[in-house]
């Protein structure tokens, strides 16, 4: 058996399942001041008569990344960057405790300026002065030579700081990307240890050694103590696992959107011909375009337990949470206090959401039920707009989905398909989209479903410089001799094995070790007119899907 749990901004799910087949599900409230104990609840209650020796394995899915950076909860941090010649710094965006350096990796992997060490030392006293603990480290060309990061982070490390280095979060080039990239993992670094501290604690209580995995942003699973090197995968954990949990339900064959309405935010995903599709360059979130490999998914900041006011006559909705519906024992209006005002949902008191909603509904000059109306009115509309913003930029470039390349695709959706809890709002968001739609079988539970059914996935880059008689593996912080007749062949063999030594690493099953090779690329090198060697790249990664026992594709 395999237990799924999603830990939602609002609630936390689990599932239990058994020979693919889900067995039990239930959903609890999240507490977010003591996530154990909310994991508790769910485990104690599904659990319950059950041999715990029977379960293989657990897997969580989380949206405590997501929606920290969405919410703007994250920490100070402070990049330092060795960018060389050639990038306007204005361009980079990287934050207001920027720091840049002097030192430079050309292109080839090779140091042409050294860093200077009195520059490093001024950089530790302002981070001494500012109290900075979160530092990232990011070398233009660094997935090519890691060693100015690793010089860098050396010499600032101590006891109470935490680095980020751009060549071990992706083998890919993209400086700016890169920065985004290792700011962010920075940023989330004490939230996501947190998470985890408090996993670990509940594992201790109910499952003793059973192996814990936690689900990436492309629809793979790491386990959980391979995921603190790189929290920043975790970002769209949550949206991820509701597009695996559909891949596991809802049977999509045509093209298609989804939505995952949660507490906190709603999350967008898009299927071409019922394949999820991928972000190949990296996902964007909060609007950082990030080098993390993941399925395509829009997170916007309103949800069922999103604020609800009325500023200058207009309703406005989100982003921020400030805690459960009224209804539930919280203090601000929200969706799902109208929700309640209107018999949508049967959750808590009725008189407190009446009572929430009245002082807006006086404000709108509206009654209670009309204001309630309005208000989901409001919220539909608003998603529905956001679904045309996501169409509208998916089909203004290549296409791509978790198995090929679409060229020249048009994605025209034939149908909408929704999840989470304020999933009765679907007529009208389909209903302004003009397609029907479908709540798909144990749609409440999709995500922690999706979650227990997502294979392990990872991926590497490879650059190998015959002339250097050289191969760097980036994300393994890798450096390998190699003769000068190696070939393309032979980096892609390399690779795979060591792939397999990673996925196992990270707790893969042998069984489902579905290899890709998603770019191999080799050029000759030139120098007075006569060739010099081979540069060879290669990116070889698990493909994401379901576990093999269930997945059909």
């Amino acid at each position: 058996m395999i237990l799924g749990i999603d830990v939602g901004g609002t609630h936390t799910d689990a599932v239990l399942v058994e020979n693919s087949i889900l067995k039990k599900k239930v959903k609890v409230p999240t507490d977010n001041a003591n996530i154990l104990s909310s994991l508790l609840a769910a485990a104690q209650k599904i659990i319950a008569d059950e041999n715990m020796r029977n379960i293989k394995r657990i897997v969580l899915s989380t949206t405590v990344s997501t929606n920290a950076i969405i919410q703007n909860k994250i920490d100070r941090v402070a990049m330092v960057l060795l960018g060389g010649p050639g990038l306007n710094p204005a361009t980079l965006n990287p934050g207001k405790d920027a720091f840049f350096m002097s030192g430079y990796i050309n292109h080839r992997g090779v140091e042409i300026q050294t860093v200077n060490k009195d520059e490093i030392e001024q950089i530790n006293q302002n981070l001494q002065r500012e109290n900075i603990r979160q530092i990232g480290v990011v070398g233009k060309f660094s997935s090519r030579n890691p060693q100015q990061e690793l010089r860098v982070a050396h010499i600032l490390g101590n006891d109470q700081r935490q680095f980020s280095l751009g060549h071990r979060l992706s083998g890919r080039l993209n400086f700016p990307r890169r920065i985004a990239t290792s700011y962010l993992n920075a940023a989330i670094n004490s939230i996501y240890e947190n998470f985890v501290y408090e996993v670990k604690k509940f594992v201790g209580k109910v499952a003793g050694d059973i192996p814990v995995y936690i689900l990436k942003a492309d629809g793979g699973t790491i386990l959980i103590d391979q995921s603190l090197s790189c929290p920043v995968q975790t970002i769209h954990s949550g949206p991820a696992a509701s597009i695996m949990g559909l891949l596991a339900t809802a049977q999509i064959r045509e093209d298609a959107v989804a939505l995952d309405i949660g507490g906190t935010t709603t999350d967008i995903s898009v299927f071409a011909a019922g394949d999820p599709l991928l972000e190949p360059n990296g996902i964007t979130i909060n609007g950082q375009k990030t080098l993390i490999r993941g399925l395509y998914t829009k997170s916007i900041g309103i949800g069922g337990d999103s604020s609800v006011r009325i500023e200058n006559g207009n309703i406005c909705i989100g982003p921020e949470r400030m805690g459960p519906a009224v209804a539930l024992g919280g203090e601000i209006p929200t969706p799902t206090d109208a929700m309640i005002v209107l018999d949508i949902s049967a959750l808590g008191s009725k008189q407190k959401a009446m009572d929430a909603i009245a002082p807006l509904a006086q404000k709108m000059n509206l009654d209670v039920v009309s204001a309630a109306r309005s208000i989901l009115d409001k919220m539909a509309a608003i998603i529905a707009d956001s679904v045309k913003l996501v169409m509208e930029e998916i089909n203004s470039k290549p296409v791509y989905t978790i198995h090929e390349l679409l060229e020249g695709k048009t994605i025209n959706p034939k149908k909408l398909y929704v999840v989470g809890g304020p999933s009765a709002l679907a007529p009208d968001i389909a209903g302004l989209l003009g397609y029907p739609y479908k709540i798909p079988e144990h749609s409440e539970v999709a995500n922690a479903l999706g979650a227990a059914l997502a294979r392990t996935t990872t991926e590497i880059t490879l650059l190998a410089d015959t002339e250097k008689r050289e191969l760097i593996i980036s994300e393994e912080g890798t450096v390998m001799k190699i003769p000068g007749n190696f070939t393309l062949e032979d980096a892609i063999s390399v690779g795979k094995t060591v792939l397999k030594e990673r996925a196992a690493k990270h707790g893969a099953d042998q069984n489902d070790m579905v290899m890709e090779v998603t770019e191999a690329q080799e050029f000759n090198m030139i120098r007075d007119f006569c060739k010099t060697g081979k540069n060879i790249r290669v990116k070889i990664q698990i493909k994401p899907g379901l576990i093999s026992a269930i997945d059909s594709r």
